[in-house]
């Protein structure tokens, strides 16, 4: 029986083999101004705040072509500023309030194109001689924020600041990626490959109510056309399936295993993206165990931590919920970094408030800990024992964690922050989390509606969560560290 060695970094997500391309967002800009006030200060701030924005990683479509000002205050220019930004297929569209503002027009636009919306406006100076206020932008949020509200449209602000303020970076960079994660969220469709398996009642989902309520969708494959799809790729053994082959062997020390499990592992892969790109899904469910195994005789881990390498999150025991947690994620941390797929499984046995994040060994080999031997092994819970598990500790630093579960037609996302501490070793793909309060964190998922699987990243990106869910109709934030009081002081810049 033949095996396979490691060969050192040949592969590198977002180097030489597998690439994730970052999110791209297209943010409109309508900066708007009352007749009331200076046409020449609004002007210097429109100017301001478009230099300001363009070195933030959106990119901007402005309205200078719409009237000789380029501002939003004439209901005359209402199509045209709303076409435009419907044409161009912006994420969100952002209304600085350069003086005090036209509140109807921008509640309008915003009906019209149907996307996130941020307001906000630049603090005023000190009144002229004679008292004159040339802009007074803090007053025109709040008459914005109470027809937003009058149109039912959900709105996010930053706190009235001045452009060099970090709030105001804070909130803006901030909004971009709640804009990637609505737009993402927005257009899931799932590969499920077979049905949950039997024993695991904790993931049953409602899919037709996915749909009613959400707009997810579904496509559905069974185990016999991953095994038709298996035998033919290992037939052909084309420039992709040698591509993931050789990651593996790369990547990875397979001295356990045998070359024959290698090859199912990289054709297993391969099929599952090949169902990915022709039917337009962004994220994969599967049964895992145990049929697989008996079909296959090999475990699907490392398959799926390469799928959700390459920025197609990956779910493990047909968990729909859980595939649309890392989706959310994935896209909140705007693909800078893969995701992981995880376990809530075991306290610390010295840390109060430390946590066990594991699965048997689906975590992406890019997120391995520095200095650690990254092994595909066999598994040691699931006779036979199958051949297919990534056996490393992943690396520590902040982590958020999500879950997007329901029950009784409510549905809700836990989101909480954290920090990977030390810990013992153990098997499988993991890494010990620490947190200030576990015990809130245990009373939460118990009580529900969530369960032990959760999406995880190498970010903090709870403030980004967070305002998403204003924008998906149906689904409640539900933080618990930091709290809902501690997100919004950090959106306020304290």
């Amino acid at each position: 029986m033949g095996s396979y060695r490691n060969i050192a970094g040949k592969f590198y997500v977002n180097g030489g083999g597998f690439t994730v391309e970052r999110a791209k967002i297209k943010l409109g800009v309508a900066p708007t101004r009352d007749f009331a006030f200076n046409k020449e200060e609004a002007q210097k701030y429109k100017v301001l705040i478009l230099d300001k924005i363009k070195a933030f990683g959106a990119e901007v479509v402005d309205i200078d072509d719409i009237n000789n000002e380029g501002l939003l205050y004439d209901f005359s220019d209402l199509e045209n500023v709303a076409d435009k930004f419907k044409n161009a297929g912006v994420d969100g569209i952002f209304f600085p309030h350069v003086t005090y503002g036209t509140e109807h027009l921008v509640a309008r636009v915003s009906k019209a194109v149907g996307k996130p919306v941020l307001i906000w406006g630049p603090r005023d100076e000190a009144p002229l001689e004679g008292g004159y206020r040339p802009r007074d932008s803090q007053c025109g949020l709040f008459a914005t924020g109470k027809v937003l509200r009058r149109f039912n449209i959900p709105f996010t602000y930053i706190v009235n600041s001045r452009i060099e303020d970090k709030v105001f970076e804070r909130g803006y960079k901030n909004f971009i990626a709640v804009c990637s994660a609505v737009n993402a969220f927005k257009k899931i469709r799932i590969l499920q490959i077979a049905p949950r398996p039997a024993d695991f009642w904790s993931v049953i989902c409602n899919e037709g109510e996915l749909l009613e309520k959400f707009g997810i969708q579904t496509y559905p494959i069974t185990l016999h056309d991953v095994a038709v799809g298996i035998e033919r790729v290992l037939k052909l053994k084309g420039e992709e399936y040698n591509r993931n082959f050789e990651y593996i062997i790369s990547t990875m020390d397979c001295s356990k295993i045998s070359s024959g499990s290698v090859e199912k592992i990289a054709a297993l892969k391969t099929v599952m993206k090949e169902y990915c790109e022709r039917e337009k899904c962004t994220a994969v469910i599967i049964q895992c165990w145990s049929a697989i195994i008996d079909m296959l005789g090999i475990m699907t881990c490392i398959a799926n931590g390469m799928m959700t390498e390459e920025g197609i999150p990956t779910a493990c025991e047909s968990d729909m919920h859980g595939a649309v947690s890392s989706i959310l994620l994935q896209e909140a941390a705007m693909r800078t970094t893969p995701v992981f797929f995880t376990d809530i499984t075991n306290r610390h046995p010295e840390n109060d408030n430390g946590e066990l994040l594991w699965h048997c060994g689906n975590f992406a080999a890019s997120l391995a800990k520095e200095g650690v031997k990254r092994e595909a092994g066999h598994d040691i819970y699931l006779p036979p024992y199958c051949p297919g598990n990534g056996k490393w500790e992943i690396k520590g630093g902040d982590i958020t964690i999500c879950r997007f579960d329901g029950d009784h037609g409510e549905y809700s996302l836990l989101i909480g922050e954290g920090k990977g501490i030390d810990g013992p070793k153990t098997s499988g793909s993991y890494v010990w989390f620490g947190v200030k309060d576990w015990l809130k964190w245990e009373e939460k998922i118990v009580e529900g509606p969530y369960i032990q699987h959760c999406a995880a990243v190498h970010k903090k990106v709870a403030p980004v969560l967070y305002e998403a869910c204003k924008y998906i109709p149906g689904l409640k934030a539900d933080p618990v560290e930091p709290s809902e009081e501690e997100i919004k002081q950090w959106l306020r810049g304290r």
